[in-house]
């Protein structure tokens, strides 16, 4: 059983910080790929930050340059640091580990961005 446990979220002003951290059962070189997701309000839940298991990071477009994924494999741990945030940053960010086409998805952990 995979578990993925996301902590950090809260509430921030604009142009502030936050650092989102993830937890993961597992040794996260197992996965194909780690990342980080958000939803909304609304059905739709989109990527923001992604790192495969060779290193290679993917962006959101309205996230590049101000947010940044990364990973500390003696702890399995994923991180999320997130600068300059906007109002639509606002959502809850969850945390994704997938396995071939085997999705594990964290509980997800609230960011409020005011303005």
């Amino acid at each position: 059983q995979v578990q993925l446990v996301e902590s950090g979220g809260g509430l921030v002003q604009a142009g502030g910080s936050l650092r989102l951290s993830c937890a993961v059962s597992r040794n996260i070189f197992d996965f194909n790929a780690v990342g980080w997701y958000r939803q909304a309000p609304g059905p739709q839940r989109e990527l923001v930050a992604d790192i495969n298991v060779g290193g290679v990071r993917k962006y959101a477009d309205s996230v590049k340059g101000r947010f940044s994924i990364s990973r500390n494999s003696a702890e399995n741990t994923i991180y999320l640091q997130m600068n300059s945030l906007k109002p639509e940053d606002t959502a809850v960010y969850y945390c994704r580990a997938n396995i071939l086409r085997t999705e594990y998805w964290g509980q997800g952990t609230q960011v409020t961005v005011s303005s």
